[in-house]
Parts: structure tokens; C-alpha cells; sequence
């Protein structure tokens, strides 16, 4: 069976908007980071989620420090 999950987060903080993502399709997935400044997009990272990732979050689990490495 396929496992599907998609979540959003966008924070504001100044004069700058940070947007993250993660989304995973068909057990694959991954993580990004996006920051806007004076509503121009600066800096886009992504990186893709390891197994554990995708098992913790399929349980349920919050991963502290997980846009960390970004």
C-alpha cells in the first residue's frame, strides 16, 4: 500500500517569509525550504528524506530539528 502526506508551514518573521515543505509520494519524499525577501524568492533548498524520516512521520512522530540540515 502507498503512503501519501503533504504539509506546508509558512512563517513570517521581518521583512522576509519562509515556507517548508514535505511531501511524500508512493514512499519516496522530500524536505524543502524556501525564503522570500520583499516578495522575491532568494533561497531554495531540498533535500530528500531518509527512511527513518518517512517511518516517523508515517507513525506520527514529531522530528525535532528536521529543517535543520537545510
Amino acid at each position: 500500500m502507498t503512503f501519501s502526506y503533504s504539509n506546508i508551514q509558512h512563517l513570517m518573521r521581518g521583512g522576509k517569509k519562509i515556507t517548508r515543505k514535505v511531501i511524500i509520494k508512493r514512499n519516496k519524499g522530500y524536505k524543502s525550504k524556501c525564503i522570500y525577501k520583499r516578495g522575491k524568492k532568494c533561497n531554495r533548498t531540498k533535500k530528500a528524506l531518509n527512511k527513518l524520516e518517512i517511518e516517523n512521520i508515517k507513525n506520527g512522530k514529531f522530528i525535532p530539528g528536521l529543517f535543520n540540515d537545510l
